[in-house]
């Protein structure tokens, strides 16, 4: 089997292993009897979180028994050239207060490469995936997919710029620099979390960045960027989800979006 061929195969199981997961989700969403827990590092997490991190990994355990898996809630599981990466709920926040902004996250690492990423938002009645050279896709399902593509704006004062929140650029010492590019593009909206990526990949927002991030954050969705035609690196301009942080755009813009925020440091 070529690697093309594998990489269709290894969606097709996620894909059923994310539809067991949503409709799990789906029932803890809004639950009265919703348990919610604070972590060490005092965020919540509820026992959906958990619930769903756990039918992934019992799913690739029979289906995909020789890679490794890393989940946010169970950390690292095994060691191989293959490694599927789990965020169970993103937006876990939303999750709690109602909000139906929130996703399960999945993707696949291959000799140090993210290779595979598939997003689903099942409160927003959403999905979005991709693979290494298979383009990325949206849709309810495999028959009504569409091939989604990053828009072709390519100045910053017609940009579209969506962002989580204020939270950890001031830590960055880059809290100026991004206030900066805020001010500089068309228009900003907090989306948040992985719906302002989705966003950028579809078109619709033309940059998405975040100061404070996991691996689990992001590295489902640099495939979908990636295979749109766009850019996903760190806030340093490295390629891809490693560096704790992040900025993506249409490609057209990323240069500009770095320099601007890095052209005024908080400390001077």
């Amino acid at each position: 089997m070529n690697t093309r061929s594998r990489h269709s195969d290894d969606l097709q199981v996620i894909a059923g292993i994310i539809d067991r997961v949503d409709q799990f989700t789906l029932k803890r969403f809004r639950a009265t009897d919703l348990r919610v827990d604070t972590k060490p590092d005092f965020t919540p997490v509820t026992d959906a979180d958990r619930g769903a991190e756990q039918i992934i990994r019992d799913l690739l355990a029979q289906f995909r028994s020789r890679d490794a898996v890393f989940g946010e809630e169970q950390g690292q599981k095994g060691f191989s050239n293959r490694r599927w990466i789990i965020d169970p709920i993103d937006g876990t926040k939303n999750f709690v207060r109602g909000v139906p902004v929130w996703a399960t996250l999945v993707a696949l690492e291959e000799d140090g490469e993210i290779v595979l990423g598939m997003v689903s938002a099942p409160a927003l009645n959403r999905r979005w995936w991709a693979a290494k050279g298979l383009g990325a896709y949206t849709g309810k399902s495999w028959t009504s997919a569409k091939q989604i593509h990053v828009s072709q704006v390519n100045r910053i004062d017609d940009a579209s710029l969506s962002y989580s929140s204020l939270d950890g650029w001031q830590d960055r010492g880059q809290l100026r620099g991004f206030l900066r590019l805020a001010q500089a593009s068309w228009r900003t909206r907090a989306y948040g979390d992985f719906w302002s990526y989705m966003l950028v990949a579809e078109g619709a927002v033309d940059i998405a960045t975040e100061p404070s991030l996991e691996l689990y954050d992001m590295a489902a969705l640099v495939p979908i960027l990636t295979e749109a035609g766009g850019k996903f690196t760190d806030l340093d301009g490295n390629d891809g989800p490693w560096g704790k942080c992040a900025l993506a755009t249409n490609g057209l813009l990323h240069q500009e979006a770095l320099d601007i925020l890095q052209s005024v440091s908080d400390n001077n």
